[in-house]
């Protein structure tokens, strides 16, 4: 079964690539986490304040205002992060929410909304360890989503993921 997850999440790959070339003839661009800060804006670091003792307050996610990068919308990115499902199967993920790190919205309390992206993908996508690093590659957006897990300040259409590699 692994073997064809791999196969399929390279086949994924080889449609993004084709995809994305006979649209545009820029491949995507990639971008971190903190490309998706604006420049002047003075981000509050979530994982650092992250622990499992203390009262409720912490697991509330904060800054619900931070501001998204407005030129990002609607370009083609790839993004690496990690997955909390959303919707999908035991084999198939169809949405999730891409994040910087492992454990956020689920262990930890969520990042700013402006450190989260909410993905669809037509068809799914396997995932086959949530404790694994993904690239997500797509169209991003600046809506916003909001669920019982976290708000969100990005969306992104998703058209390949992969396994992310140093």
């Amino acid at each position: 079964m692994t073997f064809f997850k791999t196969a399929f999440q390279y086949i994924t790959i080889l449609n993004l690539l084709l995809v994305s070339f006979a649209s545009n003839a820029n491949p995507p661009k990639e971008i971190f986490w903190e490309d998706l800060i604006p420049k002047n804006h003075v981000q509050i670091n979530t994982q650092a304040q992250a622990n499992h003792e203390g009262s409720d307050q912490n697991w509330v996610q904060p800054d619900l205002d931070a501001p998204v990068v407005k030129a990002l919308n609607g370009q083609s990115v790839s993004l690496p992060g990690f997955v909390v499902p959303l919707e999908g199967d035991s084999e198939i993920i169809t949405e999730f929410l891409l994040v910087p790190y492992f454990g956020a919205c689920i262990h930890v309390p969520p990042p700013p909304p402006n450190q989260i992206v909410h993905v669809t993908i037509k068809g799914g996508v396997p995932i086959d360890s949530l404790y694994d690093a993904i690239v997500v590659t797509g169209v991003i957006s600046t809506e916003t989503w909001s669920g019982e897990i976290a708000q969100v300040g990005y969306k992104m259409k998703a058209v390949g993921v992969a396994p992310f590699e140093l």
